[in-house]
């Protein structure tokens, strides 16, 4: 499904897609509570449009209530929907590696509600297919887990329980696995819903989910496993190495990842996808108003990201997106090496982008004018990160090992 396409062939397809959505300004669309953007303010002839595909769906305006791989869909956007499901094949198939028709899935407003999306998925199939009480039970996830996870713990009532990991390789390990389940086990947990990272918001670091999932199936404990790949999905597959943190692995039942990171779309495009047979958990049979009903969390979004989504893969194509990541990484390495000679402690994940500094080896002043994240905004503050994006070149590293080695040097008095 992931091609690269030109710019012509990219066009001529959305535009077909268009097409084939509703025309506000032409057809009679009388029961949708929905229209083009309004004309006084986004006015069509501000610019050429029809030789910018993303802009002109922009204006279009279509409506993705609802998941377009399960059941019907709103008629009225299915030019676009086509599209979308375009993405999702790309990302299910050709770069998580699932069977062909075994997903479900949708553009999501961003990895959060995606996140969000698979808990409440398997805390429902726990309570309906297994006859689970909320209180049994839990989700599993390191401390170095996005906040996310703790955000749908309270959203959707369910216990989190934080595994610590190695301070120094922000490691996961089996004996703290292990100790946690069986604390839990005590507390009267019987289902586990397990969120491994595919790099860490702070760190880029990425789990071994097989460190769950033996200790849980040693057990013979029920269990899902959600990998949020929300950073690290459109980077750590394209390596030199055999990933098997995909739908290869039989445990694995859902992934997230963002598109408006390393991919560049605008913000507001976070993707699910899951294993068939999950989804249903979550259908809001109340929206009966709505083609198919609803199977997601936010209903109504917008149809131009999925679109925006489309149009970048198929600029780069799989070859070529490689080539872009493996280029940031080698200036990831290089600026690791410096770091190295430097003698500066740092935490790097080697098929990541995102080096974290020890926050002692920074001063305040260079943090603040180089724009470094700290792990937390307060004095309890341990880390610096960089995370090297598209727009980080050799030059603007060159300038911050520079402006670091200036301020390490012992001050001489006059």
């Amino acid at each position: 499904y992931w091609k690269k396409l030109n710019s012509e062939e990219r066009l001529k397809r959305v535009q077909q897609a268009l097409k084939d959505n509703v025309d506000f300004s032409k057809d009679a669309s009388l029961g949708y509570p929905a229209s083009r953007l309004d004309e006084r303010v986004f006015p069509e002839d501000a610019i050429s449009l029809r030789e910018k595909p993303v802009l002109s769906t922009y204006l279009a305006n279509p409506n993705h209530i609802g998941c377009h791989t399960f059941g019907t869909s709103e008629l009225a956007f299915k030019g676009t929907q086509a599209l979308e499901r375009e993405v999702l094949s790309m990302i299910a198939v050709d770069l998580f590696k699932i069977e062909d028709g075994q997903f479900d899935g949708y553009i999501s407003p961003g990895g959060t509600e995606a996140n969000i999306q698979a808990i409440w998925i398997y805390r429902n199939e726990f309570m309906k297919s297994h006859g689970a009480k909320i209180d049994e039970i839990v989700i599993l996830a390191s401390q170095d887990t996005h906040y996310s996870i703790p955000k749908a713990a309270n959203l959707l009532m369910v216990d989190w329980e934080r595994l610590a990991v190695d301070p120094f390789s922000r490691l996961l390990t089996p004996k703290g696995v292990k100790d946690t389940i069986d604390s839990c086990l005590n507390r009267g947990k019987k289902y586990f819903i397990v969120v491994a990272n595919m790099g860490t918001t702070m760190f880029g670091s990425v789990d071994d989910p097989t460190l769950y999932t033996e200790a849980l199936k040693q057990l013979q404990l029920p269990f899902r496993l959600h990998i949020d790949g929300a950073y690290g999905g459109f980077v750590y597959p394209f390596g030199d190495f055999e990933n098997q943190i995909n739908f290869r692995n039989p445990d694995v039942s859902s992934i997230t990842i963002d598109a408006h990171k390393m991919l560049q779309s605008p913000y507001g495009t976070g993707i699910f996808v899951c294993r068939k047979g999950l989804i249903q958990h979550v259908l809001t049979e109340e929206a009966a108003y709505v083609e198919g009903m609803d199977l997601t969390l936010c209903g109504s979004r917008s149809g131009a990201n999925a679109v925006a989504v489309w149009v970048i893969l198929t600029t780069y194509g799989p070859h070529k997106w490689y080539e872009k990541i493996s280029v940031i990484k080698m200036r990831t390495n290089w600026f690791c090496k410096q770091l190295a000679e430097m003698g500066i402690n740092f935490y790097r994940e080697p098929e990541m982008n995102i080096v974290a500094i020890h926050a002692e080896e920074i001063p305040e002043e260079i943090a603040h004018n180089y724009t470094l994240v700290p792990e937390a905004h307060d004095e309890s503050n341990k880390w610096y990160k960089i995370v090297l994006m598209d727009h980080v070149e050799i030059e603007h590293l060159k300038s911050f090992l520079e402006d670091l080695s200036h301020a390490r040097r012992p001050q001489t008095m006059s």
